[in-house]
């Protein structure tokens, strides 16, 4: 039975899952869900003797029903290639007894290349599929890493271009390099003066301008995106968390049907949606550790029932968290309203309106098999040398919120249930703070020289990431005010201002 999807604020908006991919947002600002999460056809016994690929292929045929088997095959296959430098795809390595699940190995070294190696390859066979003649127009806000993952996999990529806005003061100075020396001349990387949710809500206000819809359609254009509301995005990340259980199985740490916790940092909320998604496909999960920074408006949030974004912005080591916006918690909204399209719009209203809302309690129970848990900036840093000294693993500060976060949960609940924790990025990507945790004396040292010190500390070789743009030119310079975003679009697209 094929798989649908509809938007979360209207039960009338229908489409295909190419048509979503297409898309990236309901024409009234609702995100796409399937209408039914089908079982997978393998045993977990079969997936655990698969590749990475051939896992793909199993989880992503049944999300992406009307894809061919040779139009998923062939995307997967030109995304999960030599552009990951192991062979595993997303190895799983030990440490003080969890399982840190490396997502980190692609060419941009973070977690979201998972997603965005496959994307622009699933949205050209999308537009393919749909007779879509106009350029499609990738629209991005992010706080990190979803811009230099967004902008390697798009570049150069016929009938797309692609504009990424992110918070010029919000992000590590290696990941503002990463973005700003992008080449292709179907790229624009745009400093905001603001911080991510500004980014974001100012992007998600261009989807929603018909009047702007307008002049793009007039000039062969279609906004698409390539954030996490985005369900092309989702459904590639279902599948490491399937991937990682298949792995433990093979290596015998657990038994077939045994269930597993999963620990993931997230502002956004759509990495741990995506192993909500999977459990609810078959997966064995026992509880989605949600690990915050000082940005805790998620666990406010579970702790709670009230989610509340007025409150001050805080900068982080972990900035990839930097939110107080979590788009992808509406999928989540909708699921445990009933599926009910009116009440959850209600809910997103009074988001936008006065900034927050509260669930029933209903809604709230059916939130059991989630543990929200925060990190300090004291806490994280803490994570990195405790680990670092008690097993010579070097995680980076996003991963080391969630290590925190785990131990916490595990001091509060004796649970010994194996556990994966999505380890979201390179140490090498926030290397000042990872050397400020483990090696302060050597911290006065430039960005550069630090990863020199980082790769004799931890034996590890530098990333090609890294050593590209040691000396790579700066080629977007582009800073705006908020209210001038869709000003730097217009002038990109070289659509009259």
């Amino acid at each position: 039975m094929a798989v649908l999807y509809h938007s979360t604020r209207n039960d009338d908006a229908v489409v295909t899952a190419s048509q979503a991919i297409l898309k990236g947002l309901s024409d009234e600002g609702g995100l796409f869900v399937p209408d039914h999460i089908p079982a997978w056809e393998k045993s977990l016994k079969e997936l655990s003797g698969m590749t990475y690929q051939e896992v793909a292929y199993e989880v992503m045929k049944l999300m992406l029903s009307d894809f061919t088997e040779e139009e998923l095959k062939t995307c997967i296959d030109c995304a999960y290639d030599s552009k990951f430098d192991t062979d595993k795809i997303a190895p799983l390595k030990e440490a003080e007894g969890a399982y840190y699940l490396e997502l980190f190995h692609g060419r941009t070294i973070a977690f979201k290349d998972m997603a965005l190696s496959i994307l622009p390859h699933l949205m050209t066979t999308a537009a393919r599929k749909n007779g879509v003649k106009k350029e499609i127009v990738i629209l991005t806000a992010t706080s990190g890493d979803t811009g230099k993952a967004a902008l390697e996999g798009f570049a150069g990529v016929p009938g797309t271009k692609i504009i990424v806005f992110y918070p010029k003061n919000g992000v590590s100075a290696i990941q503002e390099k990463q973005m700003v020396t992008q080449k292709g001349d179907n790229t624009f990387v745009v400093g905001i003066k603001g911080n991510f949710d500004d980014a974001q809500t100012g992007v998600k206000k261009m989807f929603g301008d018909k009047e702007l819809g307008a002049e793009l359609a007039a000039c062969g254009y279609q906004f698409s995106s390539a954030n996490s509301i985005n369900i092309g995005r989702l459904v590639p990340q279902m599948v490491y968390y399937v991937y990682a259980y298949a792995q433990l199985l093979a290596d015998g740490v657990i038994q077939e049907g045994e269930a597993m916790n999963v620990v993931v940092p997230t502002g956004n909320f759509g990495n741990i949606l995506a192993a909500y998604y999977a459990k609810e496909m078959g997966l064995p999960i026992h509880k989605f550790i949600c690990a915050s920074n000082d940005n805790k408006v998620l666990f406010d949030f579970f702790a709670t029932g009230t989610y509340d974004r007025n409150r001050e912005f805080i900068l982080t080591t972990s900035p990839s968290m930097d939110i107080l916006i979590s788009s992808n918690l509406e999928r989540l909204i909708y699921k445990i309203a009933g599926e009910d399209a009116a009440a959850n719009a209600d809910f997103m209203k009074s988001l936008n309106t006065t900034g927050k809302y509260t669930i029933t309690e209903d809604m709230k129970a059916k939130l059991a098999d989630f543990y929200g848990g925060y990190a300090t900036e004291a806490d994280t840093a803490a994570a990195i040398k405790r680990i670092y000294d008690n097993c010579g693993y070097v995680i980076d500060t996003h991963t080391a919120v969630a290590a925190f976060v785990y131990e916490q949960y595990k001091a509060a609940t004796g649970d010994e249930t194996k556990t994966v924790i999505a380890s979201t990025a390179s140490p090498y990507k926030f290397t000042r703070s990872v050397m400020d945790a483990i090696a302060p004396e050597k911290s006065d040292a430039e960005d550069f020289a630090l990863v020199d010190e980082l790769s004799g500390m931890s034996k590890v070789q530098i990333p090609d990431a890294i050593a590209e743009i040691r000396t790579a030119d700066i080629l977007h310079k582009t800073v705006c005010e908020v209210e001038d975003m869709c000003k730097e679009v217009k002038g990109f697209l070289g659509i009259c201002r």
